[in-house]
């Protein structure tokens, strides 16, 4: 089951990758392209072309896990200032269509590091 956290990090793959991938193909993709260690925790986000299909790879203690959306109708919204890292609001936002542009968060206290 997938579950959008806050203690996790949510890195988002640069242009479209082929849906055909499985777990070998997206997590050579991690290791060559993005340059992260697929077996982190951390969950992989992949988008094809037309971006009405995404794909996200984690290692889940003992072996991979992918989730798989394809949308009957509509695109998902990827960002476009180029961030590898996502937060899960942003990656929340994404799967339930929420556009991106429209989002206005409040100040809220942050602790420094």
């Amino acid at each position: 089951m997938l579950t959008i956290s806050h203690h996790q990090r949510y890195f988002l793959y640069q242009g479209p990758a082929d849906m055909r991938k499985g777990f070998d193909g997206l997590s050579g993709l991690v290791c060559n392209e993005m340059g992260q260690d697929p077996v982190s925790g951390d969950l992989f986000l992949f988008f094809n072309r037309r971006c009405n299909q995404i794909k996200i790879l984690q290692w889940d203690r003992d072996g991979f896990a992918m989730y798989s959306k394809r949308l009957e109708k509509g695109t998902f919204e990827i960002p476009k200032n180029n961030e590898k890292n996502i937060s899960a609001d942003i990656l929340s936002c994404i799967l339930q269509g929420i556009k991106l542009a429209s989002i206005r968060k409040r100040k809220r206290y942050t602790r420094a590091a």
